[in-house]
């Protein structure tokens, strides 16, 4: 196994097969399905190496079928608009001569402008915090071992972790420091792409955290439908960023999370919402 930020840089590294078009790999796994942060990221990239100026502002994408790791991902860019502030790119990933995954996403000319936030909430500092391999100690050695295997992004969570199997209802909030495990090159366009694929790895736990449901309880069935992300300024994906996330509803088989990214200097630079199917298979007995 080679080292996992490269890896994941590898997969970002898209082949350029015709104008408009481009291929991805995913990584040499056992997996059943794609990772949806890795389509995200690639088919951003694939619309960035279209665009010629600015920076990525925004992107609305669409999980439409599961993706099948065995194969390449071919993305096809759609050149919407090419303006004088404002750059419109359309993507969709398709396999199997089948659309998988559809991007919208926009890139934008910096200027001054009008500037507010809301304030980063007041959380331990990241070097304070014991890592995820220390605190899952107590885990059984299995399961421990698949939590702490190498991954291209580190997490440093606060609270209770979201793995812990009580089956008891939490509040649907969770907070942790996340950042890529190595340096990155000075691309804005990478850090966008890097930060697009880790916003996918946690997120939807929160809308599971007051139902005292884990992703593999039998009865249940989950997967990510739509995914939105804003980035307000630009931000480094290889510094520590406190990823602050809630669930505010669930209903009809399908749970809404939102999530902000502060800088560690309290900047708030990313904001994201994502909506993911949320299904019993089974309906538990009343």
């Amino acid at each position: 196994m080679g080292d996992p930020l490269d890896d994941l840089l590898e997969l970002l590294d898209l082949e350029a097969i015709e104008v408009n078009i481009f291929r991805g790999l995913s990584p040499d796994e056992t997996r059943q399905r794609v990772f949806g942060g890795q389509v995200a990221a690639q088919a951003l990239m694939a619309a960035g190496r279209t665009v010629d100026k600015g920076l990525v502002h925004s992107l609305h994408a669409y999980f439409l079928r599961a993706g099948d790791p065995t194969v390449p991902i071919l993305y096809e860019v759609d050149r919407i608009r090419d303006g004088r502030s404002f750059t419109t790119r359309r993507v969709v990933a398709i396999q199997h001569g089948l659309a998988i995954f559809n991007l919208s996403t926009s890139f934008h000319v910096p200027e001054e402008g009008l500037e507010h936030q809301l304030p980063m909430p007041d959380v331990p500092d990241p070097d304070t915090l014991p890592s995820l391999r220390e605190r899952l100690e107590p885990v059984p050695a299995e399961l421990r071992e698949f939590l702490t295997r190498p991954r291209p992004i580190e997490f440093k969570y606060m609270g209770e972790l979201p793995w812990h199997r009580t089956g008891e209802p939490r509040s649907p909030h969770q907070r942790l420091w996340i950042r890529a495990a190595g340096a990155l090159a000075d691309d804005p366009l990478l850090h966008a792409c890097v930060i697009t694929y880790a916003s996918d790895m946690t997120l939807f736990d929160s809308i599971l955290l007051p139902h005292g449901i884990h992703w593999d309880d039998p009865s249940f069935m989950g997967a990510s439908l739509d995914h939105c992300m804003w980035f307000h300024r630009p931000v480094r994906a290889d510094e520590w960023l406190l990823f602050d996330q809630d669930s505010p509803a669930a209903y009809g088989a399908r749970g809404l999370a939102r999530g902000s990214l502060f800088t560690r200097d309290g900047i708030l630079a990313v904001s994201l919402a994502q909506e993911g199917l949320v299904r019993y298979k089974n309906r538990p007995d009343t």
